[in-house]
């Protein structure tokens, strides 16, 4: 075989290679639950506010949920014991378009159902503009943040935004709804069949 033959082949299969790299690493990222991208909402749409200003939120009930330990966005941790029965917890991202649709109906939730505690977790590292889409929502639930998707992450939640995860009694998680919902009669009834099933 000719030396230009041999040298062109190895060129050609050094950039197929580069290129197959380039795809996956793309493809990868754009499904990550706190990528702007898998939302098809830029971050350009979204006033960025500096991670240092932390709005302030309502506390949280405890210092973990779901046997996962994480900070309270703009709030202080255990305000005070919950005697819930369930845990009711809205994984959510800023930068989701679905998460600020169905976010209040957690407050019309949490006002209809006493014996639910309903809380969010932050998935995004921008604790700042998580505080600020909440207060500009006028959402009163707590919510966690988690800059690692260690929540996620520690539950084996799919790589997506929002998730509704139902945590029994025990402090474990019974059930999740990898789903966004555009109404509270939806959310309600989903909850109350996953907690049925249970």
């Amino acid at each position: 075989m000719p030396k230009k033959t041999i040298i062109g082949s190895v060129v050609v299969f050094i950039v197929g290679v580069a290129v197959i790299l380039a795809l996956a690493t793309s493809m990868r990222t754009s499904g990550q639950p706190n990528s702007p991208a898998a939302s098809g909402t830029s971050q350009a749409q979204v006033q960025d506010v500096s991670s240092d200003e932390i709005p302030a939120r309502p506390d949280c009930p405890d210092t973990q949920v779901a046997g996962v330990a994480l900070p309270c966005l703009g709030g202080n941790e255990a305000s005070a014991p919950s005697s819930a029965q369930y845990t009711i917890v809205s994984l959510w991202a800023w930068w989701c378009e679905p998460c600020r649709t169905e976010l209040p109906f957690f407050d019309e939730l949490q006002a209809k159902h006493p014996e639910y505690s309903v809380v969010g977790v932050h998935a995004d590292q921008s604790a700042g503009n998580g505080a600020a889409m909440l207060n500009d929502l006028g959402v009163k639930i707590p919510s966690y943040q988690d800059d690692s998707n260690a929540f996620a992450g520690a539950l084996g939640l799919p790589g997506v935004v929002p998730i509704t995860v139902i945590v029994g009694p025990d402090g474990k998680m019974k059930s999740f709804i990898p789903k966004a919902f555009t109404t509270y009669d939806d959310l309600e009834a989903a909850i109350a069949q996953k907690i049925q099933g249970a």
